[in-house]
């Protein structure tokens, strides 16, 4: 399992949107989204070498919590909607403490997928702070 937790100098409001929102979604992470932020709704975001994390919305909580499966299209050790990512926004002085809960991963890709999040929230602190993080060409 994954646990890690960013401060970002952006309210809960602000941020809630980099969730559900295609634009402001691949404004962090992914170069093309498609998010139907709603139970049941598709979780599908392109990242730059090409692959395509799957899965659907669990729960949409504005502005509080958003829970979405996930997994790789093509991967059998990680196949679409096989684990589970948890978001958790709360308010602190004048931003938010975005926590974050990834479950559900075979131990042999826990390191690479801790690496990936910690890489994107750091974008997320940059973009939800009003910073561009560039384009993601990781």
């Amino acid at each position: 399992m994954i646990e890690m937790q960013r401060y970002v100098k952006a309210r809960p409001e602000t941020l809630f949107a980099f969730f559900t929102e295609q634009d402001k979604y691949t404004a962090w992470m992914g170069v093309e989204a498609v998010l139907d932020a709603k139970p049941g709704g598709i979780y599908r975001v392109r990242v730059p070498q090409g692959q395509c994390a799957l899965g659907e919305f669990v729960e949409v909580d504005p502005p509080r919590r958003v829970v979405f499966t996930w997994g790789w299209e093509g991967d059998i050790r990680v196949p679409p909607g096989s684990s589970t990512v948890t978001i958790t926004l709360t308010a602190s002085g004048d931003g938010t403490l975005v926590s974050l809960t990834h479950e559900g991963l075979p131990d042999e890709s826990v390191a690479l997928h801790s690496a990936g999040w910690d890489r994107y929230l750091g974008r997320l602190e940059l973009v939800g702070a009003g910073n561009s993080p560039g384009p993601d060409l990781s």
